[in-house]
């Protein structure tokens, strides 16, 4: 056991564990297999037998994605964990209702033989049709399952990869086409990396030429996070749009000429998002627009005339489809060939809208559609630029993912519009006495803060307290909605747990105003949501402090480290993934860069308030805290394993009761495949079973 030291600003007595090599490596592995060795026995067995039946199942719901003839899809199951890039004809997949009339499947690429054949830990990351001719793809693959990629041509006539075509090597970066014989490519050359560790540069690449002479089309500063671009394909209105990702919400957007391929500024907010949609530009704004002496809000989601933006936008040819409210806020939206469908959060219950497109104005039509009061719905147009039918991906707590087919007749209002079920996935877990409800909770500050529970009536009702997972992200305006999570349903609900999701501000349930609230130096009011619902559990007889673990991944895991660090004595169990800890040298590690303005920048006085959220510079060893477990991944490269590691090393010195596990593959997601993500489930379940059960 090491020696305890804590660390401060200028002293890290566990920096050598930044380094990714053999002995840190081994480091982990030691660690980890320790943390095995516990979980070992009939819990951890039953627990991997149901998360590996689940994840190995054959009977998945499949939303396939159509370009020309075909319709793609992306399976894995127990027998091709690392799964199978597929495809098969537009007509058999439009017959499909159930197994017994499953397509033919022809199988493209299978990953886990590729990665097998070359030696290399591939994972699925994507794919790209060229719109011209349909007959080429680009195809992502991500080494372990990390942001590292390499992207290759393939050739969908001979089902093989072109060998002398556009193939990216490995590094961070995107490739897209713009026509057979062109793409933009983003590429984290040598000399061409910015602080955040993304590529500098889009370049244009054109056929039987190298990449190193690819045509330099935009150009950022070290200080980006990265520079990108977009395609929007609709069938004659085809346009390409490049970008500075200055910050991670401010950006700099430029159309680009396809023929000349001249840049010209867009004219909207760099802090708002933009896309294309026929001859309109969408703009989603982040803050309140002033334009004309007309202010749009923050939140909104408006249309404009493309080449207007181009030059000088003009107030009164800005179309609001979407204005929030104090309750409401903008989830997603897609392209149809007459409009715009779009989903709304209201106090985070799901709503579906068609914006249509009447040329001089845009009627705005609520839909209504009875898909259970507490499940999400989530848009796919089928062949947008013909139809403005779409497929609704259906899910929630309890509701396993179904498809159904929305469309039109005779008008575009809710009476004229209708839902047909397609398929669905089969009930993974018992679902008997179960229920969903929301609560509202005040935080510190008298924010009401709402989150959902899952679980039995007599825990809901508190009548019989039971253990409880809850769970939270909080962070760079990310919605934390609800789905359905079959390995939650059978490893706890099931099991007599209650599930309970919160929407604390950072996230973006609310809108931007929700996730600025919670930035930088009022990072802290996140975690006041957090801990206010923790007593809500507790006083409301739903669980007691014993049996209430937390659970969170990411900026969670910094949520996690400071639930462990400030509030010790309302949880009996922690679950930290792929986190967040080291708020005075993050900046510094891979990615990190990329955040400084959600955190705030700790080379420069920003480090007075971070380092009140630093979970590594903040642990007590005079305070009693709950067991916690640490997950990683060594292919991490977003977020450092060093994060998990040192927090480990230091807890470790302090003989605090802590568990460990690096993956030694899977990337941000911890897991590389479908038998990876099973058993770190199960090691999950198993450790909370330990913890919390009486």
């Amino acid at each position: 056991m090491p020696e305890y030291t804590q660390p401060t600003a200028e002293h890290d007595p566990f920096a050598y564990l930044e380094e990714l090599n053999d002995e840190t490596f081994a480091w982990a592995q030691e660690r980890s297999n320790e943390s095995l060795r516990i979980f070992a026995g009939k819990r951890f067995e039953r627990h991997l037998h149901e998360t590996d039946a689940i994840m190995s199942a054959k009977d998945k719901l499949v939303v396939g994605t159509r370009r020309g003839d075909y319709v793609y899809d992306f399976y894995a199951d127990g027998q091709y964990p690392r799964g199978l890039w597929r495809r098969t004809r537009k007509e058999d997949y439009d017959a499909y209702k159930d197994e017994s009339t499953q397509p033919a499947w022809e199988t493209l690429v299978d990953i886990g033989a590729l990665g097998a054949q070359e030696k290399q830990p591939w994972v699925y990351g994507g794919m790209k049709i060229c719109h011209d001719g349909y007959d080429r793809a680009l195809l992502t693959l991500r080494l372990g399952g990390s942001d590292t990629t390499v992207v290759r041509e393939f050739d969908l006539a001979t089902k093989k990869f072109v060998t002398d075509g556009f193939n990216k090597p490995l590094g961070k970066g995107d490739m897209r086409w713009l026509n057979k014989n062109a793409v933009i490519v983003a590429h984290t050359f040598e000399d061409s990396v910015t602080r955040s560790g993304y590529p500098h540069s889009v370049r244009l690449w054109s056929r039987n030429t190298p990449l190193e002479d690819a045509a330099l089309i935009l150009e950022g500063r070290d200080t980006d996070v990265m520079v990108g671009g977009h395609n929007f394909n609709m069938e004659g209105f085809e346009k390409t749009v490049v970008y500075r990702a200055i910050t991670f919400r401010n950006h700099e957007f430029y159309d680009m000429n396809r023929g000349t391929y001249e840049l010209t500024r867009i004219q909207v907010p760099a802090s708002a998002n933009c896309g294309a949609v026929r001859h309109w530009l969408t703009v989603q704004l982040r803050e309140d627009w002033a334009l004309d002496g007309t202010t749009f809000t923050a939140g909104s989601l408006l249309a404009l005339p493309y080449d207007e933006a181009l030059d000088a936008p003009v107030a009164e040819h800005v179309h609001v489809i979407f204005e929030p409210t104090d309750n409401s806020s903008l989830l997603s939206y897609a392209a149809t060939k007459s409009g715009v469908m779009f989903t709304v959060l209201d106090n985070v219950r799901t709503d579906l809208f068609f914006a249509e497109d009447c040329g001089e104005h845009w009627d705005i039509h609520d839909l209504r559609p009875d898909v259970g009061e507490f499940n999400n719905i989530r848009v796919q147009p089928v062949n947008p630029d013909i139809r403005d039918g779409v497929h609704l991906l259906v899910t929630g707590f309890l509701t396993p993912p179904t498809l159904y087919r929305g469309s039109f007749v005779g008008g575009f209002s809710a009476e004229h519009f209708t839902l047909r079920p397609l398929r669905s996935t089969p009930d993974r877990f018992d679902t008997t006495g179960l229920e969903v409800r929301q609560r509202w909770v005040s935080s510190a500050d008298g924010t009401r803060v709402p989150y959902f529970l899952v679980g039995n009536t007599d825990a809901l009702d508190g009548r019989s307290p039971a253990p409880t997972l809850l769970s939270a992200y909080g962070g760079f305006e990310i919605k934390s909605t609800p789905s359905y999570s079959s390995l939650y349903g059978k490893g706890l609900l099931e099991k007599g747990y209650v599930y309970a999701l919160t929407n604390i501000r950072g996230g973006g349930e609310f809108g931007p105003r929700w996730h600025q609230a919670a930035l930088r130096e009022n990072r802290p009011r996140a975690y006041e949501d957090f801990i206010a619902v923790a007593r809500d559990l507790v006083d409301a007889g739903i669980t007691t402090v014993p049996q209430l673990a937390a659970i969170g991944g990411s900026n969670g895991g910094l949520l996690m480290g400071n639930m462990y660090t400030r509030y010790p004595q309302h949880f009996g169990a922690i679950v930290c993934q792929v986190p967040l800890l080291d708020m005075k040298r993050y900046s510094h590690l891979l990615a990190g860069a990329s955040w400084v303005s959600e955190f705030g920048d700790p080379d420069t006085d920003d480090w007075e308030f971070l380092k009140e959220i630093s979970a590594y510079h903040n642990v007590n060893p005079d305070d009693i805290h709950p067991t916690l477990l640490l997950t990683t991944s060594t292919k991490d490269d977003r977020v450092h394993p060093a994060h998990a590691r040192k927090f480990m090393a230091l807890l470790e010195s302090m003989g605090k009761p802590v568990h460990y596990f690096e993956n030694a593959e899977g990337g941000h997601a911890g897991a590389a495949d479908v038998k990876q993500k099973a058993y770190i489930h199960a090691m999950i379940f198993t450790y909370l079973d330990n913890a919390i059960l009486p």
